[in-house]
């Protein structure tokens, strides 16, 4: 077990340059708060988003996290990703792959997977995050999904991507 106090100078003097160390080789955290970010176009029908984080040259590896907003109606198809994902409901009543998920709900979209169909007749909104899949490699896609000038119709979409 290891000690949590320091026993002599010697071995504290360790410990703090230990964690200098440590804490020079990892990277800031970042801050975003929900009212500094604008609401974009999302990919389907009825769908806007504020992702407070989404990868970016500087950082690859950060996830798509924020949050879905979804207008009663709002609805997209199965379709399949090589990244996972977690959701978790906030607001409002969605049908995912068949099952009713009310605020509280969380969902685990394990790395790769398809996404059920969706759909919503209340609205509502999603707390989501994406992150590069574990075992297959593949990062969530922000470019051309969450900042789009104009929606495509469902039917020009890819859904195997």
């Amino acid at each position: 077990m290891s000690k949590q106090v320091p026993d002599t100078a010697e071995d504290n003097a360790r410990l703090v340059t230990t964690r200098e160390a440590s804490r020079r080789d990892h990277l800031p955290y970042d801050i975003r708060h929900i009212d500094d970010v604008a609401w974009e176009t999302i990919r389907w029908p009825g769908e806007t988003g504020k992702m407070l984080f989404h990868p970016r040259p500087e950082r690859p590896t950060e996830p798509n996290a924020g949050i879905l907003r979804l207008e009663p109606g709002a609805w997209h198809p199965e379709h399949y990703h090589g990244f996972a994902q977690v959701w978790y409901v906030l607001k409002g009543e969605f049908t995912i792959g068949g099952k009713l998920c009310r605020p509280g709900t969380m969902l685990f979209h394990p790395d790769p997977h398809f996404e059920g169909e969706f759909r919503t007749e209340t609205g509502g909104e999603v707390l989501i995050v994406q992150y590069p899949g574990p075992t297959t490699g593949e990062r969530p896609i922000y470019a051309g999904r969450f900042d789009m000038a104009d929606r495509k119709t469902v039917a020009e979409e890819r859904v195997d991507l």
